[in-house]
């Protein structure tokens, strides 16, 4: 990296697929609850949690206005907490983002339903109209069995509660569940309530991963010892149930990620019988269903 760059980043440095094009703008550290046991992102020693010095982030967005305004169009504020900090400090950060980077159009984060327990909808519309525009949620589960057994720190209705009072502040909710987390015991009831914590909050993007641990299992077996993988027609029936109960009016579905063997794209509900007719198929006849053959599935 140019030793010039005014951003300090810390590696391993995570952001959303669809944040490819974007400016990564880290504003903490590692991830403040970082108990989630099916998750490796933040496990890293050097990961540990904690804010960036406002001064240190304020000297980087100036010093990428000097070098790139005419460039970046698109922030996302890293690491996996940014709107764990202080409405006034996220304020700050977006007025000097806006002041230097002005062809920014689009301002994103990571949002844990935890963070938003202290923000009011009004602040959250301020910060909107600051340019916050889209937050990514990783509810991962609407079951509130599965929720405890991963350590997600998270029930159906605190996640509920939190996604409703983004969408009242008209900030784009992107949520991501994980097809699989449940295993084999929690399968139905994982599927069904992640379905009515959708249907209930009707989120404008909507994500499914298969859940993996390319470092092993056991942190995750910890709390979860009776816990065995679907396997491939299994995790297809699973998201056959999701998909049937869905009752969305208008929501982007992606299901394409690496981990995915089956990859659905689609708008719901306008799409979701041909999204069904699409994984009924992968289960009925699955040599001809286009899967991701294993290798290229980067886990």
């Amino acid at each position: 990296m140019n030793r010039n760059f005014p951003i300090r980043y810390v590696n391993p440095v995570f952001r959303p697929p669809s944040e490819a094009e974007s400016l990564i703008l880290p504003i903490t550290n590692g991830c403040s609850w970082n108990k989630c046991t099916y998750c490796e992102m933040y496990t890293a020693p050097q990961k540990k949690f904690g804010l960036r010095e406002e001064q240190e982030t304020l000297d980087a967005i100036r010093g990428c206005g000097e070098q790139l305004a005419a460039q970046v169009q698109r922030v996302f504020l890293g690491d996996g907490d940014a709107m764990v900090l202080s409405t006034r400090r996220l304020m700050t950060l977006l007025t000097a983002i806006k002041t230097h980077l002005p062809k920014v159009r689009r301002i994103s984060s990571y949002c844990l339903p935890r963070n938003l327990r202290q923000k009011t909808v009004l602040e959250l519309q301020e910060l909107r109209e600051a340019g916050l525009s889209l937050v990514y949620v990783g509810a991962e589960s609407g079951d509130d069995e599965v929720l405890q057994r991963v350590n997600k720190g998270e029930t159906f209705e605190t996640t509920r509660e939190s996604l409703e009072k983004l969408g009242a502040a008209g900030i784009t909710r992107s949520v991501m569940l994980l097809n699989g987390l449940g295993g084999k015991l929690l399968s139905r009831q994982h599927a069904e309530n992640s379905a009515r914590l959708m249907n209930l909050t009707q989120p404008e993007f909507l994500a499914t991963l298969v859940v993996s641990f390319p470092q092993g299992e056991e942190r995750f077996r910890l709390g979860f010892p009776e816990w065995e993988p679907l396997n491939q027609q299994e995790l297809f029936s699973e998201m056959e149930q999701f998909l049937q109960a869905l009752a969305l009016k208008r929501t982007v579905f992606r299901s394409d990620h690496a981990s995915n063997w089956l990859v659905l794209k689609g708008v719901l509900g306008a799409e979701k019988e041909r999204l069904l007719l699409q994984v009924r198929n992968a289960i009925g006849h699955p040599e001809s269903a286009k899967l991701r053959p294993d290798w290229q599935r980067g886990l």
